[in-house]
C-alpha cells in the first residue's frame, strides 16, 4: 500500500510539473471554457458570506480562490493549499494582489493548520489525484469549524447513453491535444485514465458520509461529466 501510494504521489507530482505553465490554457480547450461555467456554478452552491473563510486544498493556479474571493469583495480571509511546486509558484503568482489570500505549499492528507478554523472547504479537481482520499476526508473534517462545509468539484460518471459514447470518444483525442499544446502526452493520459478509474457520484458520496459529514448530497454538471458534492460538518 506505502509503494502505491509512493507512486501515486511521484505520478500525479510528474505529471504537474509538466503542464502547470499551459494549465488554464489547456482546460479551456479541452472543456471548451465550459469548467468556468462549472467553477461559477461551484460559488453558486456555496454562496458564501463576507465574512466566510476559505480553505480551497489542491489549489492549482487560484481559480477556485478567486471566484471566493471576488464574491466577497476580497473580504474573506482564504488560504490556499497546493503541493506541487510548479502550480504553487504559478497560483500564487496569478493571484500575488489578492492580499487576502495566503499560500501554502502542502499535501492535502496532511494540512498544517488548527482544527476547526475554516467555513468552508473546497477542492476541485484534486480529490482524485490524492494519494490516500481517506486521510484527504479527515483532514477537511478536521479543520471546518463545526457547522462549515466541504465542497468538491470533480469529473464524474454521464448519465445519458449518447453523451457518455461521445465524450469517450472524445476523451481519446485528448493526449493529442496535449502533446501539440503543452508538448507532452502522457498527463493526459493520465488524466483519461485517473477520471475512468475514480468514483461515481453515489459512490462519492458515501465515502464524504463515512468520514463523518452529515446532509451529503450531489449535483451534476453537463449531465455528469463533472460533479459537485456538498456535505456539513455538524
Amino acid at each position: 500500500m506505502i509503494n502505491n501510494i509512493q507512486d501515486k504521489t511521484k505520478l500525479v507530482n510528474s505529471v504537474f510539473s509538466k503542464v502547470y505553465n499551459k494549465y488554464d490554457l489547456m482546460n479551456d480547450v479541452m472543456s471548451f471554457g465550459i469548467h468556468r461555467i462549472w467553477k461559477n456554478k461551484f460559488i453558486d452552491w456555496m454562496n458564501p458570506s463576507s465574512n466566510s473563510s476559505l480553505i480551497d486544498v489542491a489549489s492549482g493556479t487560484g481559480d477556485i480562490a478567486k471566484l471566493f474571493s471576488l464574491r466577497n469583495k476580497n473580504l474573506s480571509a482564504i488560504t490556499c493549499v497546493e503541493p506541487n511546486e510548479g502550480m504553487f509558484k504559478k497560483g500564487k503568482d496569478n493571484l500575488i494582489n489578492f492580499k487576502n489570500i495566503k499560500w501554502i505549499k502542502s499535501k492535502a492528507e496532511i494540512l498544517p493548520v488548527e482544527d476547526n478554523k475554516y467555513d468552508f472547504y473546497s477542492i476541485s479537481y484534486g480529490i482524485r489525484n490524492v494519494s490516500d482520499i481517506n486521510k484527504t476526508l479527515n483532514e477537511a473534517y478536521r479543520v471546518l469549524k463545526p457547522g462549515g462545509r466541504f465542497m468538491c468539484l470533480e469529473f464524474s460518471k454521464i448519465d445519458n447513453e449518447l453523451l457518455n459514447f461521445l465524450y469517450k470518444n472524445y476523451s481519446k483525442v485528448i493526449p493529442a491535444l496535449g502533446k501539440y499544446i503543452v508538448g507532452s502526452s502522457k498527463p493526459y493520459e493520465y488524466l483519461i485514465n485517473s477520471i475512468d478509474s475514480f468514483y461515481n457520484q453515489e459512490q462519492l458520496l458515501k465515502l464524504i458520509s463515512k468520514h463523518g459529514f452529515a446532509h451529503v448530497e450531489y449535483r451534476n454538471l453537463s449531465n455528469g461529466i463533472s460533479a459537485i458534492h456538498s456535505g456539513w460538518k455538524i
